[in-house]
């Protein structure tokens, strides 16, 4: 059975150059260790692909012209000590009332915690480097399982030089009933470079809660490149949740794929307020008879902040569901993208695909691009997919007015309420009281 999707490519005029500038970053900057191997084939993979350019499909939307690739650095060991520490709110738990385990990624360290009955239980979680130390095995039986960092220059360049990482592994019918949390702390003017990795095995559950963030620091430039590679097992529960508050001048640049087996099932929930610029690719392979995976998106730019978003629901066995939706609201001069593809392989009969995409534009200057898409090579199948673009209903605005609440706090009720369906999906009382305070910090300014 066919496995890889393929996008259809526009034939409409684009333009010519992206980034003119190339990384300073040289093959002494690999990592030795046990994973050489991997990361010299990824070297040779990014020094041959070309920076992406607006002659590329996926990055049409996506200017890259004013990265200053050349000027990053990777931190040096204990940079950290140097830079702003990691944010108070970011280490409170976000769900339930406490952490099972939690790792704080710096630059140039971390630290790891792990609740010892979790690791009496066979439960793996901790930071890459010690994992290839500890776990030189599993991780190398992990890690390239679901992107390949052939996929993209920013692919490759994290797949070969990742400081940064969590390896996750979840045992054969381990239930992990305290969510886990990692935070990526990212301050200072380098390039963050990190590998997520994650295997729920047979019959297993967990909730994994992933947060990147870093300080607003003007007049600098940051980049982070990452991969997330995760693998749900047969009749296998995840809950991923992945929160993005970068600082307004960090550049961000992701590959992340999940690919769940059969009777496997997924709860992705994805949350983006920060950086300068992102460009994310985020894919569901559902690989297995009666898989089942549901994606739920919430953005907030203002400024001049852009944000590219490209989903993919791939049914690649009969009888499994995909469930996508995406909500952005857009303030100042930022603009959003937004392209999702639904994939259907040849025999995967029985597919129940469905993506929708929901916009609120707050200024005559912002811009939303909404790009759904079908591209089904089975017969038996009910896929439907669709996408909006509006402002804010003068008439939910004008009743609460009426009620005597004045015009920011209404237009703050109605853009919470418009959040409200991405709220619902979301299980856990701290991710939406952070969405909430994220809507609040946005309307205010």
């Amino acid at each position: 059975m066919e496995e890889k999707p393929k996008v259809i490519v526009s034939s409409r005029s684009r333009r010519a150059d992206a980034a003119s500038k190339e990384f300073a970053f040289s093959q002494s900057d690999v990592r030795a260790g046990t994973l050489t191997e991997y990361r010299q084939r990824a070297w040779q993979a990014y020094t041959r692909a070309a920076m992406p350019s607006a002659s590329d499909e996926a990055w049409r939307r996506t200017d890259l012209r004013h990265l200053p690739a050349n000027v990053f650095t990777l931190p040096k060991a204990g940079a950290f000590e140097d830079l702003p520490p990691v944010r108070e709110d970011l280490l409170r738990p976000l769900a339930d009332g406490q952490h099972g385990g939690q790792i704080i990624l710096l630059p140039g360290g971390s630290t790891v915690e792990l609740d010892e009955k979790l690791a009496a239980q066979g439960v793996i979680f901790t930071d890459l480097k010690t994992a290839e130390e500890k776990h030189p095995d599993l991780v190398a039986k992990m890690i390239g399982r679901t992107v390949n960092p052939e996929e993209g220059k920013f692919a490759a360049l994290a797949g070969s030089l990742a400081q940064h990482g969590v390896v996750l592994y979840v045992p054969k019918n381990v239930q992990v009933e305290e969510p886990l949390h990692s935070i990526l702390w990212g301050p200072g003017s380098f390039a963050h470079i990190s590998h997520l990795i994650v295997l729920v095995d047979e019959g297993a559950s967990v909730t994994y809660v992933h947060e990147a963030a870093s300080p607003d620091e003007p007049g600098t430039d940051t980049m982070h490149a990452g991969l997330v590679e995760i693998q749900v097992l047969q009749g296998a529960s995840l809950k991923f949740v992945e929160l993005q508050s970068w600082g307004k001048h960090v550049w961000n640049f992701s590959h992340e794929r999940i690919r769940v087996e059969r009777d496997g099932q997924l709860d992705w929930i994805f949350g983006a307020i920060g950086s300068r610029l992102t460009k994310n690719f985020s894919e569901l392979d559902l690989a297995g008879q009666g898989a089942q995976g549901r994606m739920s998106g919430f953005y907030f730019t203002d400024g001049s902040q852009h944000l590219d978003h490209d989903t993919q629901q791939n049914h690649l066995a009969p009888n499994t569901t995909s469930d996508l939706l995406f909500k952005g609201a857009l303030k100042g001069k930022s603009r959003s993208v937004w392209q999702g593809m639904i994939y259907v392989a040849p025999g995967a009969q029985k597919t129940d695909g469905y993506q929708a995409n929901r916009n609120l534009v707050l200024s005559d200057q912002s811009r939303a691009d909404s790009i759904p898409g079908l591209e089904i090579l089975a017969d038996d199948v009910r896929c439907t997919h669709g996408a909006t673009v509006g402002k804010l209903e003068q008439e939910p605005l004008f009743y609460l007015k009426s009620r005597g609440i004045p015009q920011a706090e209404a237009e703050k009720l109605v853009v919470e309420g418009f959040f409200d369906p991405i709220f619902q999906r979301i299980p856990f009382e701290g991710v939406r009281e952070r969405f909430q305070e994220y809507i609040a910090a946005k309307m205010s300014e």
